[in-house]
């Protein structure tokens, strides 16, 4: 009887003193780790919380990789719109010059090439790529957005709409403009486009009509038209790039509270867990003191 009472007093003053150690060194990993909860069951309701604050991070950087390609996208087709718009400028001063009546058919011819010229740089701007690598002004085509035929026309051949790009919060943002909703405009209640038309004008100059240089002169209009177009687009690409950014600064926002809320959650209090791994420290060492000197107590000791 005595054996096993002193076998049950080791045993028992074992698990305690292991106990203690086990909650010492917990409590000194949420102190060095900085988190509360080591596994689920430490609080099952909290760590379930801390799964959904995780998710929705998760969904955040996938909205925010989308609003960053959206606007680089976008970036790219307010650059291609800036240099649309300075060659329809230059392509109105030529028009301006070639309606002088004193200039002869060759400097006008001259001034149909420079206009040629023109035609072939917003054919390439309207080809342009985006950050993947696809037709900026082609909606969903992964090619081109427009091709030459025999006659060196240009016809568009991108799809109907560019694509939208998730941003956060149910929000989303077109990712650029099709080539139609860039150069397609009306003169005198006819659609034309921008490059048709400069071409057109090209081969006036060049001996195509018979008065060229009014036709130059009624040509002024349709540029006009034409930069409005573009100028338009301009707009329309700024509005939609303040979006995303309006988008960023409330995605941060809410990450910094989904941070702050993980930090209350499952976050250390250090002064409180350092005051605890104290208590725990000290009811160890309080422990094992009592444990050696009863440990080294017999019988003998007893009835002396």
């Amino acid at each position: 009887m005595i054996s096993t009472s002193t076998s049950a007093f080791f045993e028992r003053t074992t698990q305690g003193m292991n106990t203690l150690r086990a909650r010492a060194e917990a409590l000194q990993e949420q102190i060095g780790g900085g988190e509360r909860l080591a596994r689920s069951s430490d609080d099952p309701v909290a760590a379930s919380r801390l799964r959904q604050l995780s998710r929705a991070d998760d969904l955040s950087s996938i909205d925010r990789a989308n609003a960053d390609r959206a606007s680089a996208d976008l970036k790219l087709a307010d650059g291609a719109l800036s240099s649309l718009a300075d060659h329809v400028i230059r392509a109105k001063e030529l028009a301006i010059q070639a309606g002088n009546a004193t200039l002869t058919a060759q400097q006008r011819s001259a001034i149909g090439d420079e206009l040629e010229q023109i035609h072939g740089q917003l054919f390439a701007l309207a080809n342009s790529r985006d950050s993947s690598g696809h037709a900026l002004f082609g909606g969903e085509a992964a090619g081109a957005a427009y091709a030459l035929d025999a006659g060196g026309n240009a016809s568009y051949i991108g799809t109907a709409t560019a694509g939208e790009m998730p941003i956060g919060d149910g929000q989303t943002v077109t990712r650029g403009l099709t080539g139609p909703e860039v150069l397609e405009f009306d003169v005198a209640g006819m659609p034309t486009d921008l490059m048709a038309f400069v071409k057109d004008l090209a081969g006036a100059l060049k001996g195509a009509v018979a008065d060229p240089a009014q036709y130059a002169r009624d040509a002024l209009g349709g540029l006009d038209a034409g930069l409005e177009k573009v100028t338009t687009g301009q707009t329309i690409v700024g509005t939609r790039l303040a979006w995303i950014d309006l988008a960023a600064e409330r995605r941060v926002e809410m990450s910094e509270l989904r941070a702050s809320e993980q930090a209350d959650i499952g976050g250390t209090d250090i002064a409180t867990t350092v005051a605890r791994l104290q208590e725990t420290m000290l009811v160890l060492e309080a422990s094992q003191a009592s444990f050696a000197r009863l440990s080294s107590l017999s019988l003998f000791d007893a009835i002396r």
